[in-house]
């Protein structure tokens, strides 16, 4: 994600207001950030009533919609965000590029290429004479952003294959909703797709797979939960009631028994209809299913730690990221005993 812009100065001058906490006796305010609905949990999470059992307790919490990424990360400096939900790739740049040595991995939102499930798949036209990835030498690739997990997914393929993303291909960006039609009219040569993009009926007929996420780069702790250390520290009983109910509340979703009313629920909160999420939304059914999401919001840290590592080799990251320095899981885990 572009961070550039982003300064350290921004996250000094509001880092006083970061121990601002709520006032005696009244609950935290938790915000939380999302970018695609449903796929990320904050705008459904306490969607279904009686499993958020702290909520207006000991916290309040609202999902605030971002377009991407940067805008999450400037929120968090400014103390208008709690948790925001970054790429992998967007978190190690939030800490290089914005001086945020702060902010910490808390929970999983979901995974890539985890076995039995998802892996977001890379399309050509059914009729393309691009057969191998050697054959994108020429072409010109859709990608979402620059420096996006998919699109270092994308990278890494290309240099396995001895070719130069720099020089060898052209590259365009563009949105997920808007990738279809960029391959259908031949705008792009190959185009990125993830759920529930990729679950479109006509890419299907009109498009091939020719190689996955999972293909070129295994397993990927594609976004994550980050709160910023002081906040964690100053409201750690409180983050230990909000993580409790959303263990419980994730939990209750992935559970099979709940799918259609899970699925009504992703309908209600999108605006769409039922069947776009019935057949694949929670479930374990390999390119036909969702990604995979941990039940006690548990991510892989190894996984991260290598996602960011390949970051760093591709030239996106100036500096290699620790990421256990990073994170701070031990409130989900404790979080999860209590459920237990």
């Amino acid at each position: 994600m572009r961070l550039l812009n982003l300064v350290p100065v921004v996250v000094a001058a509001a880092s006083l207001a970061l121990f601002a906490g709520a006032a005696s006796g009244q609950p935290v305010k938790i915000r939380m950030s999302y970018v695609v609905p449903v796929a990320n949990w904050a705008p459904i999470l306490f969607e279904k009533p009686g499993l958020a059992r702290h909520l207006g307790k000991s916290y309040t919490f609202e999902a605030i919609h971002f377009q991407g990424t940067p805008a999450q990360i400037t929120a968090l400096a400014n103390n208008e965000l709690e948790i925001a939900d970054p790429a992998f790739s967007s978190f190690a740049l939030a800490v290089e590029n914005a001086g945020m040595d702060d902010l910490r991995v808390i929970a999983d939102e979901f995974q890539d290429g985890v076995d039995g499930y998802y892996t977001n798949e890379f399309f050509v036209l059914k009729d393309s004479p691009i057969k191998t990835i050697k054959d994108l030498k020429g072409k010109v690739l859709a990608t979402n952003i620059a420096g996006s997990a998919v699109d270092i997914a994308m990278r890494a393929m290309l240099r396995q294959n001895g070719i130069d993303d720099r020089k060898d291909v052209s590259v365009v960006e563009a949105a997920f909703p808007n990738m279809l039609a960029m391959l259908i009219e031949k705008k792009a040569d190959i185009i990125p797709a993830v759920v529930p993009f990729s679950f479109n009926p006509k890419l299907r007929a009109e498009g091939r797979v020719l190689f996955t996420q999972k293909d070129a780069v295994g397993r990927t702790q594609m976004i994550v939960w980050a709160a910023r250390a002081g906040f964690l520290q100053k409201n750690r009983a409180v983050m230990l009631d909000f993580m409790e109910d959303a263990i419980r509340s994730v939990q209750w979703f992935l559970d099979p028994k709940n799918h259609k009313e899970a699925v009504e629920i992703a309908a209600r909160v999108s605006k769409r209809p039922p069947e776009s999420f019935d057949k694949w939304l929670f479930t374990k059914a390999g390119q036909a299913g969702d990604n995979y999401r941990d039940p006690n919001l548990v991510p892989n840290l190894d996984a991260l730690q290598a996602n960011i590592d390949l970051q760093h080799k591709l030239g996106l990251l100036k500096a290699n990221l620790d990421v256990k320095k990073h994170s701070d899981l031990s409130i989900v885990h404790e979080a999860a005993k209590r459920i237990k």
